[in-house]
């Protein structure tokens, strides 16, 4: 815990300043400032990950980067003392020692739960030895050819592995899905400080974004022991439910500039670098497009955020084509290079289609093509009762959401367009999962976003004779008991101070070492998973006979090519 407490300072320390930096760059000297503090951290994420991308393509990922980034920090704090200074001195004014002692609790509760939990099966399969990877060599041409899944390209592992401090010489630390959840749950705080210690008579009724609030405590409740693991879902749904919230509060306040909104949808493309199943969230994009072309003298900011969209995206793209030879693998729907290190398209469409049945609750590819009448039954009765739930109201829903388009449109209600945006486009990101690879842990963001946002709305807008604010505190009160209640007694069972210095490492798993030019590999000795200590690993071990080797040349830094497996 102590480990994780120090790189979590560290973490804030070097997302801020990059945060602010960008934040001040993009916006300009006037119109900079976040009207809260944790936009300036989530900002810092998403500049942090995309320079551990572009780092990972020039070498791996570990002191050098590190380096490179205090000194870049130290760079921005000299350029930009002086709004850092009003920054923090408007910080200290406005903190109050309630604020600080509740942040320093949820910093320590998190710090633990990320500290101890659950490691999920993947990250023993392919999470742990993809970080690894990054942090030997950065990344290495063909590398899929060793392992398909090390192609599974996450921007979240690139942020992992800087932050890792495995180049210390212990173990390599895996904090950053609990760094983010610990950043969503502040978030959620804020509306608590804003309504108990707010002004008399400020926001006594709940809002959109206080829905949103609520799922996603739920998320984080659900997800807290098993923060531990570096998985790229609960990066995705972290950020994306980061989004949803601040694009609500700023239609909430009635935001006029494109600034805040254009920002926030630099924030979707890292959504979609870090998880494909999220790609779909850049649809948010129209808004802030639609208002700067309305605006004279946007050009150049157009131009600006464009540029910063691309830059974003680019390291992502360059790292797909280096490990596997497709600018989206396993997608080959779009099949522009023909490198000698390519996977071949067969197993790439293998891959997809593995990926597809597997979230719809099946191990047998040969099922990819039954029609959705076929498979949709049976994934429904798999899922646990409160997601059938969830279900149910997602695709009524789209109904109703169906049916307020056609009112908007018949009754001209321009007012509504801000609402059916964000609501719309969670409502292609839920069936975009749903009819692709419907696994829970892919999507339930949008699963459980999508309904909480229309039938929040309704209650909020449709239903002005109900007291809404005595049903809306009666179930917050008697939803909040079970759960915290339900929460607090499963993590007290599991509650030990076996990790109060360092975390919980990676699973490791007995492995089969064997030769393949000069190198030691390894496979499992049983099952598929080889964790993180035995490097480098795959499922499976590679080829070594005359005409199979899968080496492009003599070493590793040169990368594989596709071969058979033994």
């Amino acid at each position: 815990m102590l480990s994780v407490l120090l790189i979590w300072m560290y973490m804030l320390f070097t997302c801020y300043v990059a945060g602010f930096a960008c934040i001040r760059m993009i916006f300009g000297k006037e119109n900079f400032r976040c009207k809260r503090e944790t936009g300036y951290l989530y900002a810092g994420v998403g500049a942090v990950t995309v320079y551990a991308q572009f780092f990972s393509i020039f070498g791996k990922v570990g002191l050098a980067a590190n380096l490179l980034l205090l000194l870049a920090c130290g760079a921005c704090i000299f350029l930009f003392r002086k709004e850092m200074g009003e920054n923090f001195h408007a910080l200290r004014l406005t903190t109050t020692p309630v604020k600080a002692a509740v942040a320093a609790l949820l910093f320590l509760l998190f710090a633990y739960g990320t500290s101890t939990g659950i490691i999920h099966y993947d990250t023993g399969l392919y999470h742990a030895q993809s970080i690894r990877w990054i942090e030997e060599f950065g990344v290495v041409p063909g590398l899929g050819n060793l392992h398909s899944r090390l192609a599974y390209n996450s921007a979240s592992f690139c942020l992992s592995a800087l932050y890792s401090m495995a180049f210390l010489g212990g173990q390599s630390y895996h904090c950053c899905a609990g760094y983010l959840a610990f950043l969503l749950a502040l978030v959620c705080g804020e509306a608590f400080f804003a309504r108990t210690m707010g002004r008399a008579g400020v926001r006594r009724r709940p809002r959109l974004s206080d829905f949103a609030r609520i799922i996603s405590v739920y998320y984080l409740l659900n997800l807290f022991d098993e923060m531990i693991s570096p998985a790229s879902d609960y990066f995705m749904v972290l950020l994306a439910l980061y989004i949803i919230i601040r694009w609500l509060e700023l239609l909430e306040d009635e935001e006029s500039s494109y600034l805040p909104y254009a920002m926030l949808c630099l924030l979707c493309v890292v959504v979609m670098t870090v998880k494909l199943s999220g790609a779909l969230i850049l649809l948010l994009t129209l808004k802030p497009a639609v208002m700067m072309l309305r605006t004279k003298g946007s050009g150049k900011d157009i131009a600006k955020f464009l540029g910063a969209g691309i830059l974003t995206a680019t390291p992502f793209l360059i790292r797909n084509v280096i490990l596997s030879g497709w600018l989206v693998y396993p997608f080959t729907f779009l099949d522009l290079f023909s490198f000698d290190f390519k996977i071949p398209k067969g197993m790439a469409d293998y891959d997809a289609h593995e990926i597809q049945v597997w979230g719809r609750g099946y191990s047998d590819v040969s099922r990819y093509g039954e029609p959705v009448t076929r498979w949709l039954p049976d994934w429904i009765r798999n899922l646990d009762g409160t997601d059938k739930v969830f279900l149910a109201l997602a695709l009524s829903g789209l109904l109703a959401l169906l049916l307020l388009v056609v009112y908007a449109l018949v009754r001209k209600k321009r007012d509504m367009a801000d609402f059916l945006h964000i609501a719309g486009t969670l409502a292609a990101c839920f069936l975009f999962w749903l009819l692709s690879a419907p696994l829970i842990r892919y999507g339930c963001v949008f699963l459980w976003m999508l309904p909480t946002l229309v039938w929040g709305w309704l209650y909020l807008h449709v239903s002005p004779h109900l007291d809404r604010f005595k049903l809306y505190y009666i179930a917050i009160i008697l939803l909040g008991t079970y759960k915290l209640w339900a929460f607090g007694l499963e993590t007290g069972k599991t509650l030990t101070a076996e990790y109060l210095v360092n975390q919980k490492d990676y699973e490791n798993f007995e492995t089969v070492p064997y030769e393949l030019h000069g190198y030691t590999f390894y496979y499992p000795a049983s099952g598929d998973r080889t964790g993180y200590r035995d490097f480098p690993a795959s499922p499976v071990k590679a080829s070594s006979g005359e005409g199979e080797d899968i080496f492009r040349g003599n070493t590793i830094e040169e990368g594989f090519t596709a071969s058979d497996r033994e």
